[in-house]
Parts: C-alpha cells; structure tokens; sequence
C-alpha cells in the first residue's frame, strides 16, 4: 500500500507502473471526480490530434466575443 508522504508525493506500486506503461521520466496527469477517486493518466504526444476534426467554428462570433463569454 502506498503512503502519502509530508510532500503530498506518492510512490506508484511497480507492477501498476508496468501495466499503465508508465516509467520513470513520463509526464501524467491526475484527476479528482465527485467521489474523490484519483486517476492517473500517462500524457502522450498527439492523444488529441484530430480531436476537434469535423466541429464546424460558429464564425458568426468574434474571437473578442469568445473570450468575453469564456469569463462571463
């Protein structure tokens, strides 16, 4: 069982580690949901590529506009 140490750092368990193909070095990421489970996720170079391919722009709306509504 892993242990929360003063730092906030956790040690990940090996064989976790070996199934995740996550390995010392690798950039991840976490998240917290409703319930406060934990997930750990390796960032990989190109996961969203193509992510936004097909989602037509409302060209209607000026960039000034995007960003006014983004705050409001």
């Amino acid at each position: 069982m892993a242990k929360v140490s003063s730092k906030r750092q956790i040690t990940l368990p090996a064989d976790q580690c070996v199934v995740a193909h996550i390995n010392a070095g690798d950039d991840v990421e976490s998240y917290v949901d409703r319930q406060g489970v934990i997930s750990i996720v390796k960032k990989q170079v190109g996961a969203a590529k193509g992510l936004l391919k097909g989602i037509a722009a409302n060209t209607d709306v000026t960039e000034q506009e995007s960003l006014e509504s983004a705050v409001n």
